[in-house]
């Protein structure tokens, strides 16, 4: 029997996006100028205000209220109309230091003996439904955001579009889980204000479907623009008007879209947000460690679609265990218990080996806050930073490291493929 699987991503301008951002760019700015800094950063937004409150041990001082700001600008929320605006909304910090009673379980004398900072379980999940690993449902619905994004952005084709933004996939599958079509999408925009509102549902559905949905689809494999047929059902801004969006439409915070962030409901997700989290976190570096495993596992022909678990005490350097889902499309002649004892002997997932395997303390985080955190593209990029003081710095990063297919000979060795 032929079932539906659904999938939503949220745009950058959404108000808990907005949040993530703010959060991951004060991650960047303490490691760029103190790479050995703790961070654990909550950020809330609403009408014309931003709430930064958090633990941080640091070397470096920065202007969070400038960061927060640049943010939003880079965002799209520069005009007064939006009530919220990067120039001139109230930006409130209450970031302390972090607790020593935390700190003493992290840092040990010894770097590899590095204890999780917190207790609890990470997921990492991959699937050859896609070139990139990732379910397909989750895949399309960031894809038509950053679309979206961009239309915004470049503001020819379509004029009226404001930051916030949803979409929604649903695909049907058939029973041995092959996608067969595209169920429906949905998409909300939020919009400027137009004169005649019926004219304006109208025009909104008619430019996601005709503008929209077509720059999507050029941008995929034969096998996937097939899916789109004209059986689709759209629901486009389904309650009506949207002009009163973002953070006073709704009020943001950070770490509110975990599955967003991670697999789109397919696999599972321990309950732990990324965003805002430097990388003795586990929350965040063993999610990234554990999706790295399952995409080269996937990619080495292990199965064709694998789950990992990793649980930590915190304090505790050495995981509580490894667990592995193969979902019964493992290639290999071993139980899934087999496979997760020969994931511990080839992955080190102490938290310190985590960081350095993966260059986790660089400054990384801010790219990783929208449209996913899994299933990026693996690149050096040039950041630059600045202190209060005009100390400038620039240097190359690499984005995306647990994207890296770099463990697959060394998979294929150990099982002997």
């Amino acid at each position: 029997m032929p079932y539906l699987f659904t999938s939503e991503s949220v745009s950058e301008g959404h108000p808990d996006k907005i949040a993530d951002q703010i959060s991951d760019a004060l991650i960047d700015h303490f490691l760029a100028f103190d790479p050995n800094s703790k961070v654990a950063c909550e950020t809330l937004v609403t009408t014309g205000q931003v709430i930064l409150a958090g633990e941080v041990k640091s070397e470096t001082y920065l202007d969070v209220q400038q960061i927060a700001r640049q943010v939003i600008n880079r965002i799209g929320y520069t005009k007064g109309e939006y009530m919220f605006d990067g120039n001139s909304c109230g930006v409130l910090s209450a970031i302390h230091e972090q607790s020593p009673d935390i700190n003493q379980g992290v840092d040990k004398g010894n770097p590899e003996e590095q204890g999780a900072g917190d207790q609890g379980m990470m997921f990492g999940y991959a699937t050859k439904e896609t070139d990139n690993f990732m379910p397909l449902a989750l895949d399309l619905s960031h894809l038509i955001l950053k679309e979206l994004a961009a239309l915004r952005r470049e503001n020819r084709e379509i004029t009226y579009l404001r930051p916030d933004s949803k979409a929604q996939v649903t695909i049907e599958y058939s029973d041995d889980n092959i996608p067969q079509r595209i169920d429906a999408i949905v998409i909300s925009t939020q919009h400027d204000e137009f004169a005649d509102e019926p004219t304006m549902l109208a025009k909104i559905k008619e430019d996601m479907i005709y503008i929209l949905i077509p720059r999507v689809k050029a941008q995929l494999k034969p096998e996937n623009q097939a899916l789109f047929t004209d059986k689709i059902t759209y629901h486009i801004n389904p309650t009506g008007k949207f002009v009163i969006g973002g953070p006073h439409g709704d009020t943001g915070l950070t770490g509110r879209k975990i599955i967003v962030d991670t697999y789109g409901g397919k696999g599972a997700h321990g309950g732990g947000a990324f965003s805002g989290k430097d990388p003795s976190k586990v929350d965040r570096s063993a999610a990234y460690a554990t999706r790295h495993i399952a995409k080269n596992m996937v990619a080495a022909g292990i199965a064709d679609e694998m789950l990992v678990q990793v649980s930590y005490a915190i304090g505790v350097a050495k995981p509580m265990g490894i667990y592995v889902n193969t979902y019964g499309t493992a290639k290999v002649n071993m139980t899934d218990g087999q496979i997760a004892k020969k994931v511990e002997e080839i992955f080190d997932m102490r938290p310190y080996a985590i960081e350095q395997r993966l260059k986790l303390r660089n400054p990384i985080y801010e790219e990783t806050a929208a449209y996913g955190h899994m299933g990026r593209k693996n690149e050096v990029v040039t950041k630059t930073f600045k202190t209060p003081y005009g100390k400038s710095l620039s240097f190359d990063v690499e984005l995306f490291t647990w994207e890296k297919l770099d463990y697959v000979d060394t998979i294929k060795k150990e099982f002997g493929l």
